[in-house]
């Protein structure tokens, strides 16, 4: 299972420290979360790590719908989807 590090820190330090919570966020591949008036209001993210977080949802999504498709029977056998598959790409041009 995939568990981020998260660090809390005070609005203050966005503002005052921007480049030292930017960093751990880079370097430590953590979530700081800013808080305003001691309240969760905002994560941030290196870049790097949103990227991986985002594609892994995405691939999360992909597995759900597929799940969704065989538990309601929307499914055919690998052997003719296979077949469509080589059909579709002899259609493409070269």
């Amino acid at each position: 299972m995939y568990a981020i590090q998260e660090t809390i820190r005070p609005s203050a330090d966005l503002r005052n420290h921007y480049n030292e919570v930017s960093r751990q966020c880079r370097e430590n591949n953590e979530a700081v979360i800013i808080t305003v008036n001691g309240r969760g209001d905002t994560v941030s993210l290196g870049y790097e790590e949103y990227k991986r977080m985002k594609a892994r949802i995405e691939l999360l999504e992909i597995l759900a719908e597929a799940d969704e498709d065989v538990n309601y029977g929307r499914v055919a056998p690998m052997k003719d989807t296979f077949e469509d598959l080589r059909r579709m790409l002899k259609e493409l041009p070269v």
